[in-house]
């Protein structure tokens, strides 16, 4: 499904591994450490290799761990995508302390640092529905709605792509993706 939000500029939903994608980015659900996990973040650093996990070392020694929302990049290692965006999404919590809004800004966090490294093209996975336990029918619509008002103030990004791991997680995106279009 493709969502366009400017004349130059869309959202695309599709269901894939990450680790496969051709984009100036792909987004890693990280945790503070920045340290390989299981889920999407364990899959990012297994493709990459070990040269993503001692940059985001070299950061997390610099600067401590990486706060809720956040994000910042690394090299992509040995995959296709040139660089990987580690954004810390939040713990659900309920969602009564503050998780929606650090969702947000881990969406509109990851296209600042693209734009900034002057890419085209980012690959986000459903930040926080995984392990972090965010209920994926609450976040599928916060996430489109962050990068849709993201996108047209970017300079670079043009091409966002929500690559979803699974038939439900793809159902609840494309469900908010109608909701919000009318479709």
């Amino acid at each position: 499904m493709r969502i366009t939000v400017a004349s130059d500029r869309a959202i695309t939903l599709l269901t894939g591994d990450i680790t496969q994608q051709d984009a100036g980015a792909v987004v890693n659900a990280a945790n503070p450490q920045l340290a390989p996990g299981g889920g999407v973040c364990g899959a990012i650093h297994r493709a990459g290799g070990p040269a993503i996990w001692e940059e985001c070392k070299t950061i997390v020694q610099k600067r401590g761990p990486i706060p809720t929302g956040q994000a910042v990049a690394t090299t992509g290692g040995r995959m296709q995508a040139r660089w990987v965006i580690h954004t810390v999404g939040p713990v659900w919590q309920g969602g009564n302390g503050g998780e929606a809004e650090q969702l947000a800004s881990c969406y509109r966090e990851s296209i600042r640092v693209a734009d900034e490294l002057k890419l085209e093209s980012i690959a986000f996975p459903s930040i926080s529905t995984g392990i972090f336990g965010y209920p994926v029918d609450l976040a599928a619509p916060l996430a489109l709605r962050a990068v849709a008002e993201a996108l047209p103030s970017a300079k670079q990004v043009r091409d966002v792509r929500f690559v979803l791991f699974d038939a439900a997680t793809m159902k609840a995106y494309e469900t908010a993706a109608k909701a919000a279009t009318g479709d």
